[in-house]
């Protein structure tokens, strides 16, 4: 059998059975035409190969076709199911939008010491916020505080303090 005996049985096997197996592929293929077109092509590249599955006749030749179908559509949603969905378009947009891992690890972090500060007393807060958060400087803070600087000093040494074991007891790193 020449090449083009190949290329001719093809032709017939595509124009008996290729209707066929194109709506039995589609509905293995839960609807997906695209998805079943690529499972004729498969089915009919492996008819290719092996000749002699037109030796039975056409009732012998489309039992082998539709079984190999069945197969192929099998083997297709494996496949899938073993490797990630490919994704383009909007996915691709939406996750270039999404937070970076140390964007949410800074945000984590922001969260639990603002949680962290929130169970200090309001005069060891108050004076973490003005020297640290707002950047001023002790006598700064002591004035807009209306307290003594001394007393900044002293509440900022023991608001970090209460704060370091708060932030270790719940987990956090040094």
């Amino acid at each position: 059998m020449g090449p083009d005996d190949g290329e001719e049985r093809l032709r017939r096997i595509h124009a008996e059975h290729g209707s066929v197996l194109l709506a039995f592929a589609t509905r293995l293929c839960g609807g997906d035409r695209q998805r079943a077109e690529d499972v004729v092509q498969e089915v009919l590249v492996r008819a290719w190969r092996h000749p002699e599955v037109s030796d039975g006749g056409s009732d012998g030749e489309r039992a082998w076709l539709m079984t190999v179908t069945r197969n192929a559509a099998i083997d297709g949603f494996r496949a899938q199911r073993s490797r990630p969905s490919e994704i383009g378009g909007d996915a691709l947009d939406w996750a270039a939008q999404q937070p970076s891992a140390d964007e949410i690890e800074r945000a984590v972090e922001a969260w639990t010491v603002a949680a962290a500060l929130e169970s200090l007393p309001e005069h060891h807060r108050a004076v973490l916020v003005e020297t640290f958060f707002r950047g001023r400087s002790v006598s700064e803070a002591a004035q807009v505080l209306g307290i003594p600087a001394g007393t900044v000093k002293s509440r900022s040494y023991h608001a970090l303090r209460a704060l370091r074991s708060t932030l270790v007891e719940g987990g956090a790193q040094r």
